[in-house]
């Protein structure tokens, strides 16, 4: 290893630790502390609610890795440049991208770093955090919960919305249920009204002490007391499945299970266009998150590398510019995705390539100037 890499290297693994640590800090209050202090004022016992928080940590360090890269290149190479020292290294016959090399080197070995454990790591954790919470909500006090309302997809087409005025997780039933099927047309074929529908197993429901049956087009009135109706369909879904807030959790899943995940919805036509644009656009982010490291640590370094005398807050305005930009960018491209406008993994990736372009160019012009 030659010394201009030692001293980037040297000057860059500090600051890095330091951003993956603050940007963890920050993301870990912003998402789960009052969550986390919420259970413990309900009686949740600390070494609980200590563990759930352990397991809540791999999924969000995976995301700090390219934030920090991005401080880090922009912190070190911004006082490399108040100290005159990259001057001193062009001086030497160094050029900006010989400079530079040595912070992507070590972007790209901290985007494999997480590639790895976002796959490896991050989804048992993400798993058993979530066993924990459900047994939380289970051991409290609790008779009935927030209304709720579902639909059920098949042949990516709408096939029954379910509405429940209140949910009973100690009984696994729903209250105060109304289900509306549809036709082939997406037309309303009819409408049950239940006091109460209860889960069975094996994905199958009973409704209990029977219900009405409304059809519109016929404006006939049927009352019924059987487990289930014949012309409606059934549910398909388990009560965890059918009351949890979302089922696109994709720190819970391996890119091996999200594909096979991915290739069942389009078997079974059990999602939208729209949802399986949305599970792809997950599934190649979880190669685009990690990466963007080389991007992040690409650009801050060229950044970095100023004329003028700047202040460390200087850095930090780029790095929350930058991460601020990337967001809008994903959130704008995660939307046409799911829209048709553009491929999934266009969306996952159209960012990065947006970012290269503006580090090549850059880079081009300090070496140059």
């Amino acid at each position: 290893m030659k010394l201009i890499d030692r001293l980037i290297l040297k000057e860059i693994v500090g600051p890095w630790v330091f951003g993956v640590s603050m940007f963890t800090s920050l993301l870990m209050a912003g998402l789960f502390l009052g969550r986390l202090t919420g259970w413990m004022v309900e009686g949740v016992p600390p070494l609980q609610v200590a563990q759930i928080f352990v397991l809540y940590l791999p999924a969000v360090v995976a995301k700090t890795f390219p934030m920090g890269v991005l401080l880090a290149a922009l912190l070190s190479f911004g006082r490399l440049s108040a100290d005159s020292e990259i001057t001193a290294l062009r001086a030497a016959g160094a050029s900006i991208t010989r400079i530079v090399l040595p912070v992507t080197g070590f972007s790209a070995l901290v985007a494999l770093a997480g590639f790895l454990f976002n796959d490896l790591v991050v989804p048992g954790a993400t798993r058993q955090s979530l066993v924990i919470a459900n047994e939380i909500t289970r051991r409290k006090d609790v008779k009935v919960s927030d209304p709720l309302f579902k639909t059920v997809i098949r042949d990516q087409k709408l096939r029954l919305g379910i509405l429940a005025k209140r949910v009973n997780p100690l009984d696994r039933a729903l209250e105060g249920v109304t289900l509306v099927s549809y036709n082939d047309k997406g037309e309303e074929e009819s409408i049950v009204l239940a006091k109460r529908m209860v889960y069975v197993d094996d994905k199958n429901w009973r409704i209990d002490g029977g219900g009405t049956i409304i059809v519109p087009n016929g404006e006939a009135v049927i009352h019924f007391d059987s487990a289930w109706p014949d012309n409606v369909p059934q549910i398909g879904s388990t009560f965890t499945d059918l009351i949890k807030a979302r089922d696109d959790d994709f720190d819970a899943q391996s890119m091996t299970e999200l594909r096979a995940t991915i290739d069942q919805f389009k078997k079974e036509g059990s999602r939208t266009p729209a949802g399986i644009a949305n599970y792809e656009y997950g599934y190649w982010n979880k190669i685009a998150i990690p990466f963007a490291a080389i991007i992040f640590g690409t650009l801050g370094a060229v950044l970095g590398i100023r004329n003028q005398r700047t202040g460390t807050a200087t850095g930090f305005a780029f790095t929350v510019a930058i991460i601020f930009g990337y967001q809008l960018l994903t959130n704008f491209m995660a939307v046409w995705a799911q829209g048709g406008a553009v491929p999934a993994w266009v969306a996952s990736f159209g960012p990065l390539f947006m970012g290269g372009i503006a580090a090549a160019i850059i880079l081009y012009r300090r070496n140059v100037s």
